[in-house]
């Protein structure tokens, strides 16, 4: 009877023990799925910020070489655009001074096409020096005007011989439509190629003083 006792007591025991043992490892949280999904979630993340920051540099780079680019093009176009106002300056002074053609075909008997020969003549003497100048600078030379001084030279030449030009070709319209209403000849085709001539010489220096502009309100002063 003393041996039974004894066996339930130490079954009983062994029982609580077990059970014991169970309830403590149910109490531990297993770390392994949350460490797993961590671990994948922070390499996920991971490489997102890695390729966020290689679109990032890719951006930076982008925009240098677009800004470099842009001020390329920006240096350039002085030249650009003076040497067409030269050549259509040229042109309109080529034709108005060969309109002769006897009686009242003589450009000269009209002040209108005298104002507009001086004006075309005018704009290419300027767009001559302005061209060469650019030119100059842009071959590594030492331009003869300081940077600041150019950049308002530049603004303020081009829109003086512009507003020239425009008080010309509004000088010359009226008289060569009146013309051209009443005869189509080679003296009133001349006027009119001459007058265009003219007008995209305005265009010329009008875009040349846009960017003179815009290069002036970015200059800084410190």
């Amino acid at each position: 009877m003393a041996m039974v006792t004894t066996d339930a007591a130490a079954t009983t025991a062994t029982t609580a023990t077990a059970a014991a043992e169970k309830s403590q490892d149910a109490e531990k949280p297993d770390y392994a799925p949350y460490n797993g999904a961590s671990t994948a979630a922070d390499g996920g993340t991971g490489a997102r910020a890695r390729r966020g920051g290689g679109g990032g540099g890719r951006g930076v780079v982008d925009s240098v070489v677009a800004r470099w680019r842009r001020e390329d093009m920006l240096d350039k176009s002085p030249l650009a655009l003076h040497a067409a106002a030269a050549v259509f300056a040229f042109v309109a002074l080529v034709l108005v001074a060969s309109n002769q053609h006897g009686d009242w075909m003589q450009f000269d008997r009209y002040q209108e096409y005298r104002y507009l020969l001086a004006i075309a003549s005018l704009a290419l003497l300027y767009s001559l020096a302005q061209a060469a100048r650019h030119a100059h600078r842009m071959r590594g030379g030492v331009d003869p005007v300081s940077s600041a001084s150019g950049r308002l030279l530049d603004f303020v030449g081009d829109q003086v011989v512009a507003y020239l030009l425009m008080s010309a070709l509004s000088a010359a319209v009226p008289i060569t439509n009146r013309m051209r209403s009443a005869v189509v000849n080679n003296f009133t085709d001349a006027t009119a190629a001459a007058i265009s001539m003219a007008f995209f010489a305005f265009l010329a220096l009008a875009l040349s003083a846009v960017v003179s502009g815009y290069k002036l309100s970015k200059q800084t002063y410190m």
